[in-house]
C-alpha cells in the first residue's frame, strides 16, 4: 500500500510496523510530527505501545535505556539541542549496549538561532558508540527504522537514522508501506540478552576496574567491525522480502569509469544524481557515491570506490571547526594508506550551512571548480559565502 507521508511521518510508520513496545519523547522543532504521530497511534489503539511523556531529551534517553533494559523494544526522537542534551546518555546507551532506535531530524545548532537542516548536531555525536545512517528519501527513512531494529538487535547498538529538517521532515513523497504480516516475518520479537530478570541477576552499570574497562571498549569496537557484514545482510534480505535496496553502507552511482567522484549524503545526493547525469550527457566522466552510513565507516567500500580516480569532490553540510568537513577529513584519512599512486587529491567543500539550498547550480559550480584545479590550494573551499 503506497501513502503520501511527510518524512517525520514515515519515520512513525517505521516505528508502528516494527512493533515497538515503549516510546519516550519530547518535541523540538522540526522533529515533533513524528512523536504527535505515535501519541496517536497508541490512542488510537493502532499501536500496543507504552508512550511515556517526559519533561526534556535527557529523560526521554533515560526512560529508553530503563526499557530497553528490561527487555523492550525502545524508540524516540528528537533533533539539535534536543540531541546534544542527550549527549551523556547517548554514550550510556551504547556502553549498555542496548538496540534502541532513535530518529534525528538534521538541524543546526544555535547560536543564531536555526531550525533549519545541517549535520552537525548528529555528527557531533559521531563517537558515542551509535551507528548512523543519513536518509536521502522518505521511503529511505521508513526502510531504514525496520532495518535498523534488525541491525541494532544483531550486534548490541543502538542505531540514529537521521533526516534532512523540512526537506525531507516536512516534505509529503509517495511512501510504500508493506503489510505488518510481511514486517513480523522479517523483523522477529526483540529477545534482548541481558535484560532485568530476577531469576537471573545481574549488575548493570556497576564501577569497572581499570582490569575490566578497556576489555569493554574492545568489544564496543568489535560490534561495530561487526556491524558492517550484518548491514550488507539486514539489505539483502530487505531487498528479498520487499524489493528495496540502498546498498548496505554506500550506494555507488556512475563510477566505473568515472575520472571524477563526487561524494554526497542525505538529500544532497539526490540534487547530485541528477547533476552527474546532465554532466554525463555533456561527456563528463563523472560519478557519483552516497555515503549512506557514517559509523561504523564504510572504509573498504569508500577505497574501492575511489582508488585510482583522478579527483574526488566532497560536499560537507557540516563543519568541524579548526579542521575541516567532517566526511571529507574521514575519507582522507582512509585514503591516506593506499598507494600514493592511485591516491586521488580530495577537494573538500562545505555547503549548505543552516538550511541555505544546495542546487543544482551549486553542484556544478563545485564540480567545474574540481576540473580546472589540479589539486586543492585550500583544506576547506567555501560554498557561497557571502562578502
Amino acid at each position: 500500500m503506497k501513502k503520501i507521508l511527510m518524512g517525520n511521518h514515515a519515520v512513525s510508520y517505521g516505528a508502528l510496523l516494527s512493533r515497538v513496545e515503549v516510546i519516550a519523547a519530547y518535541p523540538i522543532t522540526p522533529q515533533t510530527q513524528v512523536v504527535e504521530e505515535l501519541s496517536k497511534m497508541c490512542a488510537q489503539g493502532k499501536l500496543k505501545a507504552r508512550y511515556i511523556n517526559v519533561e526534556s531529551e535527557h529523560s526521554a534517553m533515560a526512560a529508553c535505556i530503563a526499557a530497553e533494559q528490561a527487555g523492550a523494544r525502545t524508540f524516540t526522537a528528537t533533533s539539535s539541542h534536543g540531541l546534544t542534551l542527550m549527549h551523556e546518555l547517548l554514550h550510556w546507551a551504547a556502553g549498555a549496549r542496548l538496540p534502541i532506535v532513535m530518529a534525528n531530524i538534521n538541524r543546526s545548532m544555535a547560536p543564531g538561532w536555526s531550525i533549519w537542516t545541517d549535520q552537525n548536531d548528529s555528527l557531533s555525536q559521531r563517537d558515542t558508540g551509535w551507528l548512523q545512517i543519513y536518509c536521502e528519501s522518505n521511503q529511505e527513512v521508513f526502510d531504514s527504522i525496520i532495518q535498523a531494529y534488525k541491525i541494532a538487535e544483531r550486534v548490541l547498538l543502538p542505531v540514529m537514522v537521521v533526516l534532512d529538517a523540512f526537506v525531507l521532515s516536512h516534505t509529503y513523497e509517495p511512501v510504500d508501506i508493506p503489510e505488518q504480516e510481511l514486517v513480523d516475518q522479517f523483523l522477529s520479537k526483540l529477545d534482548y540478552p541481558y535484560k532485568l530478570d530476577v531469576k537471573n541477576p545481574c549488575s548493570f552499570g556497576s564501577l569497572l576496574p581499570p582490569e575490566y574497562y578497556l576489555e569493554l571498549r574492545y568489544k564496543m569496537q568489535k560490534a561495530m567491525e561487526e556491524a558492517h557484514d550484518v548491514i550488507i545482510k539486514v539489505d539483502k534480505e530487505y531487498q528479498q522480502m520487499f524489493g528495496r535496496s540502498y546498498g548496505g553502507l554506500v550506494e555507488e552511482y556512475r563510477t566505473e569509469d568515472a575520472e571524477l567522484v563526487l561524494v554526497a549524503s542525505s538529500t544532497v545526493a539526490s540534487t547530485a544524481r541528477m547533476v552527474v547525469e546532465q554532466l554525463r550527457d555533456e561527456g563528463v566522466k563523472v560519478g557519483m557515491i552516497k555515503m549512506r552510513f557514517f559509523r561504523p565507516f564504510p572504509t573498504q567500500e569508500v577505497v574501492n570506490a575511489l582508488k585510482g580516480k583522478k579527483k574526488v569532490a566532497v560536499i560537507d553540510r557540516n563543519i568541524s571547526y579548526g579542521q575541516g568537513g567532517i566526511f571529507c577529513e574521514e575519507i582522507r584519512s582512509v585514503l591516506y594508506n593506499i598507494d600514493q599512486h592511485e591516491r586521488p587529491p580530495v577537494f573538500g567543500y562545505i555547503a549548505g550551512l543552516g538550511g541555505r539550498d544546495i542546487t543544482p547550480t551549486t553542484i556544478r559550480e563545485i564540480l567545474s571548480h574540481t576540473l580546472k584545479e589540479d589539486k586543492p590550494k585550500e583544506n576547506i573551499i567555501w560554498i557561497g559565502v557571502k562578502h
